[in-house]
């Protein structure tokens, strides 16, 4: 089985893979730091990228490596007129590196097993340690850049991370180290310091829904030969799925292929409609959204009510909670938040967060978890609006 056709667990559906996608935008700050560094002739060894998931690190961190590869030296990205990370489409770079061969890249994530036939949970000592099976072969050209992605080191076990550790305490001459971290944090304090720190923000709405039409177009191309069929989002659904993604691309793109959309004008209706739900549409949309199987519509669901709470809470402390995806709502959280202090609210959207999180943990019935956390709703919606 080839790297392409093994399940990946840092590719999105049947969007391009990060590795694959030509064009970047939105992170214009981040792009200039790596490309001054390594025209400098000075660069680090290793990069932290950091920010929330789906905003553009794998990509900026395969645009990197696509640059360093094809061109090896300042001088001859100068000659080429380089003035950003981008390299031709037909270059050997960008074709290796998309077809996931180019034997000076190696990809460090989640790897999959062939005895449960999924994805491990965890990054294990094992991938780590191919990194010094990879530094240990012979540079296809003299003095050639080997490159390391790390996708990404917050699914690191422990032994994995001393294992990192030990790598970046040792790197090789022309050993170029990109680690993905969504929650630094929680990241060894020494991996940390042995690299340097490259910020990146959530991406603007408009970056989002330009983005999500180049990668259903993307998408298609790859589509083209087989009997999948890529449906275009009109332009209106991607300003919607940029708002409801929270600057996150991946986000937005996850929503989409979830049906995500559909799911939250269900939801935001029945919230609405707080303290007193539709009873009968209440348990139609728990049977959908929680039914065995439907894991990513589930998933989604979580993400999506957690965003409404959030922009509940906005509202009741007088900011600007965005605007109405479903048409009303902003009105109805306005209701909701009135009337005295925020935390029963901030305390009900921890409270489901850990019973959604335990419900996973216990196998719980998913449906009986949905009608909770809105019977736990309903009761601050009572107390707030006097109902």
């Amino acid at each position: 089985m080839s790297e392409t056709e093994i399940p990946q667990s840092d590719r999105l559906g049947d969007y391009p893979h990060p590795r694959e996608v030509a064009g970047f935008q939105g992170q214009a700050d981040a792009e200039r730091a790596l490309f001054d560094a390594f025209m400098s002739g000075r660069m680090q060894h290793a990069w932290l990228l950091t920010g929330p998931k789906g905003i553009g690190k794998a990509t900026l961190a395969y645009r990197m490596a696509r640059f360093v590869l094809h061109y090896g030296t300042p001088e001859a990205a100068r000659a080429a007129g380089a003035s950003d990370l981008s390299v031709p489409l037909d270059s050997t770079a960008f074709n290796q590196i998309a077809a996931g061969s180019h034997p000076n890249l190696i990809t460090v994530r989640r790897p999959w097993d062939e005895k449960t036939k999924k994805l491990k949970t965890v990054i294990t000592v094992d991938e780590v340690r191919r990194i010094a099976h990879f530094f240990g072969l012979t540079a296809s050209e003299r003095g050639a850049w080997r490159v390391v992605v790390i996708d990404s080191a917050d699914e690191m076990n422990a032994n994995a991370a001393n294992a990192l550790l030990k790598a970046l305490e040792e790197p090789p001459p022309n050993g170029l180290f990109l680690v993905l971290s969504h929650q630094p944090g929680r990241l060894l304090p020494t991996i940390r310091s042995r690299c340097r720190t490259l910020r990146m923000t959530p991406l603007g709405t408009e970056d989002i829904a330009a983005m999500i039409a180049d990668a259903e177009r993307e998408a298609e191309a790859r589509a083209s030969n087989s009997r999948k069929k890529v449906t275009a989002t009109p332009e209106a659904e991607r300003m919607q799925l940029a708002y409801l993604s929270e600057g996150s691309l991946g986000r937005a793109l996850s929503i989409a292929g979830s049906g995500g959309l559909a799911l939250y004008r269900e939801l935001a209706s029945l919230l609405a409609q707080l303290p007193r739900p539709d009873i009968a549409a209440l348990h139609a949309f728990a049977d959908k959204a929680g039914k065995r199987g439907a894991d990513d519509t589930y998933e989604t669901m979580i993400e999506l009510l957690t965003h409404w709470l959030q922009r509940l809470v906005r509202a009741g402390a007088g900011l600007d909670p965005g605007p109405d995806i479903v048409e009303g709502e902003g009105a109805a959280m306005r209701r909701l938040a009135a009337g005295g202090s925020l935390d029963r609210w901030v305390e009900v959207w921890e409270k489901i967060s850990q019973i959604t999180a335990r419900g996973e943990a216990l196998n719980t019935d998913r449906k009986l978890v949905i009608l909770n956390v809105f019977s736990m709703l309903e009761a601050v919606a009572n107390e707030r609006t006097g109902a």
